[in-house]
């Protein structure tokens, strides 16, 4: 996933999560029963203002810098071991599940919160990957719109099926060395390294243990996560001559940890139910299996 689209992806999430916020805590929040018009004209207004405003200064502030070209298609699918496609997965998740939610709240129907909720994030990630087939800086990427798809499609089978949604996709992210090394690519300050560098991001598919085991005492909140991640990359392929003199050992990591699902903890409170619903994209930090290869395995005492 490009920079761009991380920012992209990053602002609207931040800009949903407002408007939840500033709702609730005016008492606006709370799900309508029935079909509420007024909030749902809201909805449209706002998410069109969002996605038009901002596919504007995208198209201003970021592609302008660089020299445009015809429509054109690559293939990535074989970069930075796939960490990009997690991101676009990832981020289509996100944008997708908070769209299902803001029109859950003005009264929509189930089926309508799927059709147009929930493939939010894939349809304005594809207007942004068409601007990418327009750059001669990138192009567009059919791997990167099958990630997009499986990410809507994750949040929309799991509603279809359970009702809910039993798995997670989180993010997690540590500061590492790499960075330093190629600061243009990797990110100079920690915000940016946070979106550049994969070295130190980590994605987790979390399960709810309760909802598949739910004779058991255990927690409602008690999740178990799988992570992957990424370790000696700073350049998106092996074969890639710049910092070949480095002897670059380009890792692929597993982890196994806990982790909460902030949702299902019970508040009466609208403010922290906003809170958590905000933060349960990120991965709570606890004791981690770390697994490198078949027989490195090590106990990580808590991984961010």
């Amino acid at each position: 996933m490009s920079l761009k689209q991380q920012i992209v992806t990053c602002f609207i999430l931040l800009a949903i999560n407002f408007s939840f916020s500033q709702s609730k805590i005016n008492h606006f929040f709370k799900v309508s029963d029935t079909l509420n018009k007024p909030k749902r004209n809201a909805i449209v207004i706002s998410e069109s203002l969002i996605a038009g405003i901002t596919l504007l200064g995208l198209n201003q502030l970021w592609y302008s810098d660089f020299k445009q070209s015809k429509f054109h298609i690559i293939n990535d699918s074989n970069e930075w071991l796939q960490m990009d496609k997690l991101g676009h997965l990832y981020s289509s998740y996100q944008i997708g599940k908070y769209g299902a939610q803001v029109l859950k709240w003005s009264g929509v129907s189930e089926k309508h919160q799927l059709i147009y909720g929930a493939t939010l994030g894939f349809s304005f990630l594809t207007i942004v990957e068409v601007f990418d087939g327009f750059s001669d800086e990138w192009g567009f990427s059919w791997s990167d719109m099958g990630a997009n798809a499986i990410g809507a499609g994750f949040y929309v089978g799991q509603e279809l099926l359970w009702k809910e949604q039993r798995l997670q996709l989180k993010y997690s992210f540590h500061q590492t060395r790499y960075a330093s090394q190629r600061p243009n690519t990797l990110g100079d300050r920690f915000l940016e390294q946070i979106l550049k560098d994969y070295n130190g991001q980590t994605y987790w598919l979390s399960a709810n243990l309760h909802s598949f085991f739910p004779s058991t005492k255990l927690p409602k909140w008690l999740n178990v996560a799988l992570g992957y991640s990424v370790d000696g990359l700073l350049t998106s392929n092996k074969d890639t001559t710049i910092f070949a003199f480095q002897n670059q050992d380009r890792k692929r990591q597993f982890y196994l940890s806990l982790d909460i699902d902030l949702t299902r903890i019970k508040t009466k409170s609208n403010t922290l139910k906003t809170f958590f619903s905000v933060f349960n994209t990120i991965k709570i930090p606890f004791p981690t299996v770390e697994f490198i290869g078949e027989n490195d395995i090590k106990l990580l005492p808590i991984y961010f």
